[in-house]
């Protein structure tokens, strides 16, 4: 008799291979489906990806990749990420060796998305046209976030899964081409969650916090690694309860919701990166 692997119904965006597939609920599906695979190749991974998607996959035990030319780093147990940015181009290449030293690419096929077109209104000039001493501000404060989330530590935490930081109405998505009071800016790279200030906000996903700061753009923001690059970012707190190198848990409140930096109300913007590539958080979310 054969056995099947337990199913579970996807969001949209998401697949089997995403953070939620690693949940605990779909444990019990993933030695099945590494024993189907196994045989075809050392690494199981999804064959289409869309643009902004953070993509997490297995490999056996021992086996290296690189990710366009770049080394991707692998957990003992063979969990990698790597992400495509927003206008990411219609493939890519995984490169794999195994660990008896066999070489295989596989080329990967990434699907367009349509973008949003968002306005805002009522935003204070500075916050639209920056003076010369603002924007010295900024590019020191895009140093600083840079440097954060270059981070790359060992412990695959985002394999556990992502929570909500707080639950509200979404007010603006990822990819979006924002114009503000009437100017065309930089797309949107993350996630709008509408909660009044004050609003307890948690933790993502377990890791360690590498940035606490206020920010021009992003008022008072919080970055949390959570393992081989992989960021999200908490921005418009009205207050910080965590510091910067300090291990946090997935669920654990990190501080409170606000107005602070660029914005027309309070609401929580939830970003998620893979290194310095920004990706659509709502995918990973449950």
């Amino acid at each position: 008799m054969t056995t099947r692997a337990p199913q579970h119904e996807k969001e949209p965006g998401e697949n089997f291979f995403s953070p939620a597939f690693f949940s605990r609920r779909a444990a019990l599906a993933l030695p099945a489906l590494l024993l189907a695979k196994r045989a075809k190749a050392a690494v199981i991974l999804p064959e289409h990806v869309t643009q902004g998607a953070l993509v997490t996959g297995r490999a056996d035990p021992g086996t290296r990749l690189t990710f366009e030319g770049r080394d991707l780093r692998v957990s003992p147990d063979g969990i990698f990420a790597f992400g495509f940015g927003r206008d990411a181009g219609s493939h890519a290449t995984l490169g794999i060796t195994t660990s008896d030293g066999r070489r295989e690419e596989r080329r990967l096929t990434v699907v367009p998305r349509e973008w949003d077109i968002q306005q805002l209104h009522g935003l204070p000039p500075r916050m639209v046209t920056p003076d010369a001493m603002a924007l010295a501000r900024i590019r020191a404060e895009q140093e600083r976030l840079n440097a954060a989330r270059r981070t790359n530590t060992p412990t695959p935490y985002f394999a556990e899964g992502f929570e909500w930081p707080a639950q509200g109405r979404i007010s603006g998505v990822y990819g979006s081409q924002r114009i503000l009071n009437g100017q065309p800016r930089a797309p949107h790279l993350g996630l709008d969650i509408a909660v009044p200030t004050g609003t307890p906000l948690v933790a993502a996903a377990s890791g360690r916090v590498t940035l606490a700061a206020d920010l021009y753009f992003t008022g008072n923001t919080l970055l949390i690694e959570h393992g081989h690059g992989v960021t999200t970012l908490y921005a418009h707190m009205s207050r910080h309860d965590v510091r910067e190198g300090e291990a946090v848990s997935r669920g654990q409140v990190i501080g409170l919701s606000g107005a602070t930096g660029r914005v027309t109300g309070p609401h929580l913007h939830l970003g998620l990166f893979w290194l310095s590539t920004s990706l659509d958080p709502r995918p990973v979310l449950p």
